[in-house]
């Protein structure tokens, strides 16, 4: 899939140095940091993403502690 990456002259500039040090393109770069940043988060979750998963595991329990509301 093909998408357009915004960068400002300064990004862009650090990313050129960056490729011309390690010999390779501007994309590649990109791409492994990308790949390196999603691999650092993996595991991690939104908080929201965790809640509607598992409210619906705690639906019941839920229910029972609402009758005991004031």
């Amino acid at each position: 899939m093909a998408m357009t990456l915004r960068l400002t002259p300064r990004e862009t500039e650090a990313l050129r140095r960056r490729a011309h040090a390690e010999q390779t393109s501007m994309q590649e770069v990109a791409k492994r940091a990308l790949e390196e940043y999603i691999g650092a988060h993996e595991g991690e979750a939104p908080l929201d993403v965790v809640l509607d998963q598992q409210l619906d595991r705690f639906d019941g329990a839920i229910n029972e502690l609402n009758r005991w509301r004031d």
